[in-house]
């Protein structure tokens, strides 16, 4: 009766510290972005996406096959429509370069254009090869948490690091209780907001809960978006290295 009794003690013991542990990773904001972001990428993700492009005039969608090894390196192909196939985005660590080939070059894109709109889409440089990282370049605050019943979201509020190459005044970042990205909140260092991005249509993909949906709507163009579609993807699988060079990104499928 006494083994029992210490075991359960023990049990208890043991169960209560995990939980608050547990507790303790859920409400520290870095580690809510971090899983959150974890939770979209993984570790190395192989995806399938389609980008369509509105604007009030016209429109147009894009295949893509997206490779990434987090955090230092992305591969992005253009897959279809034929006019646009083999147009090719790689970053290795801070470098990044585009390959046009129906000019047959290879650009390197300095910092100072990692902003401008890839391809004529809302979404720039940076968020393709996610160059600036929302866990390392910024700090974070706790706006919201989830109730004790797990229902709710977290609410994040990320500011830039002094010396962070980042052009966001402020990033508000919303998630489920289990981690799942809803929202990001883009402004600028006035404290207007520039554009949203919202995650929708949660599926299940190679085992875990991914929005496969993601809507990036800038504030001061009305009738403007891209959306990006998932159509595929596998998660924290092996790449070859050679995905991520500049000899991938001139070849030709």
């Amino acid at each position: 009766m006494i083994q029992l009794l210490r075991r359960t003690t023990v049990t208890f013991i043991l169960g209560l510290s995990s939980f608050h542990a547990s507790a303790a990773t859920e409400t520290n904001p870095t580690a809510v972005v971090d899983r959150a972001e974890l939770a979209l990428f993984g570790k190395t993700l192989h995806a399938e996406v389609d980008m369509a492009i509105t604007t009030p005039s016209w429109s147009r969608t894009v295949s893509l096959a997206v490779r990434m090894d987090r955090p230092g390196k992305s591969f992005l192909r253009v897959l279809a429509p034929a006019k646009d196939a083999g147009i090719s985005s790689l970053r290795i660590e801070t470098e990044m370069w585009n390959y046009i080939p129906a000019i047959e070059r290879t650009i390197k894109i300095p910092p100072s254009l990692m902003l401008q709109p890839w391809l004529g889409s809302d979404f720039t440089n940076d968020d393709l090869v996610k160059e600036s990282s929302l866990v390392n370049d910024y700090t974070h605050k706790m706006l919201e948490t989830p109730n004790p019943q797990g229902s709710g979201q977290y609410v994040v509020e990320a500011l830039p690091k002094p010396n962070a190459a980042v052009v966001w005044g402020k990033v508000i970042y919303s998630v489920r209780a289990d981690f799942v990205p809803l929202k990001l909140q883009f402004f600028d260092e006035r404290g207007q907001l520039v554009r949203s991005l919202i995650y929708s249509d949660v599926r299940r993909l190679d085992g875990r809960d991914v929005p496969t949906r993601w809507e990036m709507t800038p504030s001061d163009k009305p009738g403007k978006f891209t959306v990006i579609t998932v159509k595929g993807a596998q998660y924290d699988r092996p790449i070859d290295t050679g995905v991520f060079s500049l000899r991938n990104l001139t070849k030709k499928d």
